[in-house]
């Protein structure tokens, strides 16, 4: 079983975007029975379902730091794969994993994903991982 889901493009994150290579055609998410694989244009993230922890849904996100190929934290190496600024969904990793060098130098301990609907991303993840990726929002008090 794979399942795909593409990124949610926003219309002034096209051109930077294409600047690079990243289309529709040419970024998705795959999720298979064993790995979640990534391309961004000619970037690439595979990691095993096992090697996933967490799942987060975020958003709000500054154009200029999103816009164009994807972006590395500075502060805890994660990498940023960004169609539009408005939701994501963060995946962390055991064991952090290439994606932004072709020399598959850095690693990263999570990747954000503005795919479409990373709610059903986060959902379906959390399911193959066996709740070991769940959504850590912040919960509701009762």
């Amino acid at each position: 079983m794979r399942r795909r889901f593409n990124f949610a493009f926003a219309p002034a994150y096209r051109l930077p975007g294409m600047l690079f290579g990243i289309r529709p055609e040419t970024a998705w998410v795959d999720v298979g029975d064993d790995e979640l694989r990534v391309r961004f244009g000619p970037w690439r993230l595979t990691t095993a379902l096992e090697n996933i922890t967490g799942c987060q849904e975020s958003g709000d996100f500054a154009w200029i730091k999103t816009a164009g190929p994807p972006h590395l934290s500075l502060s805890d190496r994660g990498v940023t794969f960004a169609t539009n600024g408005d939701r994501a969904l963060c995946v962390t990793f055991r064991d952090p994993v290439p994606g932004i060098d072709p020399t598959r130098t850095i690693k990263h301990p999570g990747a954000t994903l503005t795919v479409v609907r990373p709610d059903l991303l986060r959902d379906l993840l959390t399911d193959l991982t066996r709740g070991s990726a769940g959504d850590t929002t912040t919960p509701t008090s009762g």
